[in-house]
């Protein structure tokens, strides 16, 4: 069989049909150890049958509905290549613009100390601390297996961010401070219909949901952050596309400044922030 000819079978199988031949370019070209590029090049090279059984068994797995990402084992965020796990959310493009908003507001500072919370892949924390050197990013997650491929990102990449397993702030010393806290936390409700479906069937549920509430760990970010911040510190939170009123309402309740929901890159409000009153 050609590689164009399993590009086509395999991608008809597939259950994103908007994305079936992009998906099956990426996993073919991973299994060969080649670019997409040189795929489209030698389309009609010929497999050998261990290549055809090698990769079969990785296109299956997406027949099934694995996320590409889990069977490449790696994804890239911000430019940086991240090793992903089942143990780990799987990074957003609309993220992206978190970090992106992120790094704007901490321009003026000089070496600004950051705390990410809920870590997962280390996708923000690393994200933060490639674009500013001289920061102190301190990354938390509850989860040791997550902290695992963090800390492995963080090494593969050389960068030197402090990684610790807590929930959202009992790792913290009472007199610790930041500049930047911030989190891309579970904000799906547990009866959401969308987590039967696609990736989320396969992403740690503790990564996703909160439970019955769906607010309930944006609600404890925003109210303990407070302790934790210098004057005129931030604190940003990811959250679901209709939940911004309800997370403005949160930082105003709490005595936060500059609230606002801003935008991902698909143009949804995807994440608000507040600033601590001097």
């Amino acid at each position: 069989m050609k590689i164009a000819q399993l590009i086509q079978a395999a991608s008809g199988r597939f259950p994103d049909a908007d994305c079936a031949v992009l998906d099956a370019e990426i996993i073919i070209a991973h299994g060969l150890g080649k670019t997409r590029s040189w795929l489209k090049a030698f389309a009609d090279e010929t497999l050998t049958s261990q290549q055809l059984a090698e990769l079969h068994a990785l296109l299956e797995r997406r027949v099934q509905g694995e996320p590409v990402a889990y069977i490449l084992g790696e994804w890239e965020f911000y430019s940086l290549p991240l090793s992903v796990t089942p143990a780990t959310l799987i990074p957003r493009p609309e993220t992206e613009a978190l970090v992106d908003f992120a790094l704007a507001t901490l321009a003026p500072l000089t070496a600004p100390k950051i705390l990410d919370l809920g870590t997962g892949s280390g996708a923000i924390a690393l994200a933060l601390k490639s674009q500013r050197a001289d920061a102190a990013v301190t990354a938390f997650d509850v989860s040791e297996e997550a902290l695992a491929v963090a800390k492995q990102n963080a090494a593969d990449l050389n960068l030197n961010v402090e990684f610790a397993c807590s929930d959202w702030f009992s790792a913290l010393s009472h007199d610790q401070r930041f500049d930047l806290i911030i989190s891309n936390p579970p904000y799906v409700a547990e009866d959401d219909p969308h987590m039967q479906q696609g990736d989320l069937r396969y992403e740690p549920i503790t990564a996703l949901t909160a439970g019955a509430d769906e607010y309930a760990d944006l609600k404890t970010i925003i109210e303990r952050a407070k302790a934790f911040l210098n004057p005129a510190a931030w604190v940003m939170v990811e959250h679901g596309y209709y939940q911004g009123e309800t997370v403005r309402q949160y930082f105003t309740e709490q005595g936060y400044q500059a609230v606002s929901t801003q935008l991902d890159l698909a143009g949804q409000p995807r994440f608000s922030c507040g600033q601590r009153v001097e």
